[in-house]
C-alpha cells in the first residue's frame, strides 16, 4: 500500500548531528546492494570448505550433479537449465540474432544487465514507467511490443520497488506476448516470498511457451560474493546458449557449483531465512507508516519509500552515520532503496531515519 506525505525540507539537524544509538556498535552498515544479511547455508560453508582441499579437480562432474538438482526442481529437462551469469550473455545473443536494430522492452527504473548488453550489440532498450503503484505497467508494456521487439524483459517481485504483479493478470500477459516475441522474467527476489509455487512462470517454460525464467544462488541463498545464476529456457534457445558456450562447466567456478548443490538441499534453511527477512521487512514497513512516508507494497529483501528528500541527500545523510544505502534510481529521484539488514542493523538504520526525518538534514549536506 502506497501512503503519502509531504515533508518540508532543509533546516534542523546535520546529518553528524543525528546521534548513533551507544548500544549498537556498527562502523559501517552496508544496505545497499540488496545481499542477504542472514548468509548462506552451513552445508554451503562446509561443501567450499571440502572443496578447497580438491582444486586440482575440473567442474565437469559437479556441475552435471548442479544442472540435474535444479532441473528437479524447477520440474524440466536438464538440457533447458543454462547455469552461469546469463541474462547478459542472452542480451548479447538476442542483440545479434537477426541483426542490429532489436527492441527490448523493460520496465524503469529497473535492473538493466540484460538491455545494456542488448544495447552493446545494436539493440534498442524501450524503457516503459511503472504504474502508478510502482508495479510493472503490463499494459504499457503490452502496447510497446512490435514487429521489431525481440523480447520484454520482467523482474518479478520488481527491482527496486519489491512490488510483485497481479497473478493472474501477469499469467494473462505473459501468454498472450510470448506468443508474439520471447519473454524473460527474472525472478532473483520471488524466493523471498511464501508463493513462489503460485507465482513463478516455470510453468509457462514447461508448458512449452516463449518464456524464459531467470534464478540466482545470489540473493536467498546467500552466495553473492559466488556469482552463479542458471536460466529455465525452452530447449532450443537452451541449445542455442550452449553451444556458444554458456553454461559449460570449464567456464564454472568449481566453488561455487559445489555450494550452489549444497544450499539446493537445505530447504530449512531457506525457510528460515524467508521469516527473518519477512520479519525485518514488516519492521521497516512499520517504522515508515509510522512516519508517514509513502512506499512500495515489497516483497523482496529490502524497502522502498519517498523520503522527501533527494536520493543523494539522503545517502549523503545515511553514509556520515555509517550507513551505505546506495544508487538511486531515476527518475524516482526522491525515493530511496535499503536493503534489509541483521536486525541490530535496522535498528540502527531505522533509527536514523526516524531522527533525519523528525529534525531534518543542514543545507549543506543537499
Amino acid at each position: 500500500m502506497l501512503i503519502g506525505r509531504d515533508l518540508a525540507g532543509g533546516v534542523g539537524l546535520s546529518a553528524q548531528a543525528i546521534a548513533r544509538p551507544a548500544r549498537v556498535p556498527i562502523a559501517h552498515v552496508r544496505l545497499s546492494l540488496n545481499e542477504n544479511a542472514f548468509g548462506c547455508s552451513p552445508l554451503a560453508v562446509e561443501a567450499i570448505r571440502r572443496g578447497l582441499t580438491d582444486l586440482a579437480r575440473y567442474t565437469e562432474s559437479d556441475a552435471q550433479l548442479v544442472t540435474a538438482q535444479i532441473a528437479a526442481k524447477e520440474g524440466v529437462l536438464p538440457e533447458q537449465i543454462v547455469i552461469g551469469e546469463v541474462l547478459p550473455a542472452l542480451g548479447i545473443q538476442l542483440g545479434l540474432s537477426g541483426g542490429p536494430g532489436g527492441e527490448f522492452v523493460y520496465s524503469t527504473p529497473g535492473f538493466t544487465d540484460l538491455v545494456l548488453s542488448a544495447e552493446q550489440t545494436g539493440g534498442t532498450a524501450v524503457a516503459v514507467e511503472l504504474d502508478e503503484r510502482l508495479q510493472n505497467d503490463l499494459a504499457a508494456l503490452k502496447s510497446r511490443v512490435g514487429a521489431n521487439t525481440r523480447a520484454v524483459f520482467l523482474v518479478n517481485p520488481h527491482n527496486p520497488s519489491g512490488t510483485v504483479s497481479e497473478n493472474d493478470a501477469l499469467r494473462s500477459f505473459v501468454s498472450d506476448v510470448a506468443r508474439r516475441t520471447l519473454v524473460i522474467v527474472d525472478e532473483a527476489y520471488l524466493e523471498f516470498t511464501d508463493e513462489l509455487a503460485q507465482r513463478s512462470l516455470v510453468d509457462r517454460v514447461r508448458a512449452g511457451e516463449n518464456v524464459v525464467v531467470f534464478r540466482t544462488f545470489s540473493k536467498i541463498y546467500g552466495l553473492a560474493a559466488l556469482q552463479l545464476g542458471y536460466a529455465i529456457a525452452p530447449t532450443p534457445l537452451a541449445s542455442t546458449l550452449h553451444k556458444q558456450g554458456l553454461g559449460a562447466a570449464h567456464s564454472l567456478n568449481r566453488l561455487a557449483v559445489l555450494a550452489a548443490s549444497a544450499a539446493l538441499g537445505d530447504t530449512g534453511f531457506l525457510d528460515n531465512t524467508r521469516r527473518k527477512t519477512a520479519r525485518e521487512r514488516l519492521r521497516w514497513h512499520a517504522a515508515l507508516d509510522s512516519l508517514k512516508l509513502r512506499h512500495s507494497d515489497s516483497l523482496g529483501n529490502f524497502v522502498f519509500f519517498e523520503s522527501g528528500y533527494s536520493h543523494e541527500t539522503l545517502a549523503s545523510a545515511f553514509l556520515a552515520e555509517g550507513i551505505d544505502i546506495g544508487r538511486g534510481f531515476p527518475p524516482l529521484d526522491r525515493w530511496a532503496r535499503v536493503s534489509i539488514g541483521l536486525p541490530e542493523e535496522n535498528e540502527f538504520a531505522i533509527s536514523t531515519l526516524e531522527k533525519i526525518v523528525r529534525h531534518g538534514i543542514a543545507a549543506h549536506t543537499a
